[in-house]
């Protein structure tokens, strides 16, 4: 724990000024030079040279993570976030600036650090928990736990060398789901695990979030959404962008489409506005048609929110409108949970399209994708090409699923090419915001009316 009394009670880590610079020598004669010439020239009273070159790691890097506070930590490979994890873990020092933490911290970093790979699974088991604080007693006193975690059966008593990736992850998730941390680190090494372990790891997580700090590093923007509040952006080394955990996400993934389209397409960004925390006024519409077998009671109100949008544009073409409509009889602007609707995107070309694609995707307010839909399926039987100044539209009629209370997003977009190679063109983040009140849904993210539910005894 730190011992700077301005060190908040409330904060878990505190990064000030943070650098990392690396020697780089070209080749080993020089790393020699440089450990004895400076020290003959300043000797003879002659300026000292330098027989290498520097690499900074991480440039004065600054920010806060609070106690139970959830922080993701994005960007492309090079940017600093192993260097940066590995100085809040203590396992290299910075060259300038300082770190200061509040708690236990328990990492899982690159795959199979902190492992010995000639030692058994055992064997690392008491060396890891050692290194993360435990003692004998306690660790004997978990080990059975731990090993259940794991789940990798007799491998347990052979070298961790002949394990497999997932098998390296099991074992290092288990040790540090162990060690009642204050502070959990985890990497991307979670991407190596089968679908049952992640899961079972992302239940531990969940439930660790309800007390302790997490920093997690994903190049999965839904996954830093999903389970983090703010989100930090390490662009070169630098701090690029802190806020939230969507906002943050956003413009990476504006960055990242950058990269990819190169200097052919420029995207510009547009007004920024977030999903509002208002709550909703609308008093809930009774179903004119009959009710269901159980009454869901899922009512949403939608209001266009398409001037404010936030996204990006090449300026090919624009999207002009963003709408949910009614394909039976009901309130303008209020929807129900259950009934037929059609989404309806309209846009124009501002250069020819041969391949123009309209699409949208429903968001919950954490930015998690819900479902949507694109005009692929169509076109690909139905080529649509359109001229420089023509408008086109593309309909989408579903039936809308029942949603928990909240408020929701749906982004909405045009773009040029096919499913797996295609360029965006003009991409709308919040183009409406839908808000649900008086939801009866009970369990999961989306729900669907269910048209009977029923238990009886069988005799036989």
């Amino acid at each position: 724990m730190s011992s700077d009394p301005a060190f908040s009670d409330d904060v878990a880590i505190r990064v000030q000024g943070l650098s990392k610079c690396y020697q780089i020598y070209d080749n080993p004669r020089d790393r020699l030079k440089q450990f004895i010439m400076p020290r003959l020239l300043r000797l003879i009273g002659r300026p000292a040279g330098q027989y290498f070159r520097e690499f900074w790691a991480l440039k004065n890097i600054s920010f806060e993570v609070k106690k139970g506070e959830s922080v993701g930590i994005i960007g492309r490979n090079g940017s600093g976030k192993s260097t940066l994890l590995q100085m809040i873990c203590g396992t290299l020092h910075p060259t300038s600036g300082s770190i200061q933490t509040n708690g236990r911290i328990a990492a899982l970093l690159e795959l199979g650090s902190g492992f010995n790979p000639e030692f058994t699974g055992r064997d690392n088991v008491y060396m890891n928990a050692a290194v993360l604080g435990l003692s004998k007693e306690e660790i004997d006193a978990r080990f059975d736990d731990i090993i259940a975690f794991a789940d990798i059966g007799q491998f347990i008593e052979q070298p961790v060398k002949t394990y497999s990736s997932g098998m390296y992850v099991r074992l290092a998730f288990a040790v540090i789901a162990h060690v009642d941390a204050d502070i959990l680190v985890v990497d991307e090494a979670l991407s190596v695990g089968d679908a049952v372990f992640t899961q079972k790891c992302m239940r531990f997580i969940r439930s660790f979030q309800e007390n302790g700090s997490l920093i997690f590093v994903s190049h999965d923007a839904a996954s830093v959404q999903n389970l983090c509040r703010s989100g930090v952006w390490l662009k070169n080394g630098e701090l690029e962008q802190v806020g939230t955990a969507k906002s943050v996400s956003e413009a990476y993934l504006q960055y990242t489409l950058q990269e990819i389209y190169g200097d052919e397409s420029k995207l510009t960004s547009t007004i920024s506005a977030a999903i509002g925390d208002e709550p909703c006024t609308e008093e809930p519409v009774p179903d004119a048609e009959a009710p269901p077998t159980i009454d869901y009671g899922a009512v949403a109100s939608m209001r266009d929110n398409i001037d404010a949008a936030s996204g990006w544009e090449t300026g090919r073409a624009e999207m002009l409108s963003v709408s949910l409509e009614h394909l039976s009889q009901g309130k303008e602007g209020i929807f129900e949970g259950g009934e037929r609707v059609c989404m309806r995107l309209r846009a124009i070309a501002r250069e020819p399209l041969q391949k123009p694609i309209l699409g949208f995707v429903f968001r919950d307010r954490l930015g998690q994708d819900l479902f949507g839909e694109n005009t692929l399926p169509f076109t690909d039987l139905v080529p649509t090409p359109v001229g420089a100044g023509e408008t086109f539209e593309g309909t989408f009629e579903f039936r809308l699923p029942i949603l928990p209370d909240g408020q929701y997003a749906v982004m909405a977009s045009v773009a040029g090419g096919e499913l797996y190679d295609n360029e965006q063109h003009h991409w709308m983040n919040n183009a409406l915001i839908v808000t649900v009140s008086s939801s009866k849904v009970r369990f999961g993210l989306v729900g669907i009316p269910f048209e009977r539910v029923k238990l009886e005894l069988i005799h036989e």
